[in-house]
């Protein structure tokens, strides 16, 4: 008994829904395989092995897909890292800072997830110098002038 190709498109909307429900992003590409197959079936007629074939080689072609080309395009940022990766980086300044006051630092690409960051530091620096980190306090930068 071959699936019928209705068969094969409600299953690839219930795989599509079943990711609302578990969002790995993962089993959408079973969902749009399976839909594939479905739209296949109504076209040709296939066998349940060709049927199952399809849906195999499909599925494993998206996912590749993602992971390959689309995947690879999102802007990385460091995001969730350890802190101590964060010592070095080197910002400019866009808001002076002086002792016991704070200021703002700007990073070219995000450092822990964000690219402005309010800093301190143990001497007066202008704004427009370029500092580094040389640590981190709590939810503050300490930089030093470059």
């Amino acid at each position: 008994m071959n699936p019928e190709w209705w068969h094969w498109i409600v299953g690839g909307i219930v795989l599509v829904l079943a990711e609302l429900v578990i969002p790995s992003f993962f089993i959408v590409w079973f969902g749009l395989g399976a839909l594939l197959v479905g739209l296949l079936a109504l076209a040709f007629d296939l066998s349940l092995t060709a049927q199952l074939a399809t849906w195999t080689l499909a599925s494993l072609a998206m996912v590749g897909l993602w992971f390959r080309v689309f995947k690879q395009s999102f802007v990385k940022t460091r995001a969730g890292t350890a802190s101590g990766e964060a010592i070095g980086e080197i910002g400019l300044l866009v808001g002076a800072v002086a002792p016991f006051e704070r200021g703002k630092v700007r990073f070219q690409r995000p450092v822990l997830g964000s690219d402005e960051w309010v800093c301190l530091a143990d001497t007066a620096i202008a704004a427009g110098d370029r500092v580094k980190v040389v640590a981190i306090e709590g939810s503050f930068l300490k930089v030093s002038k470059l």
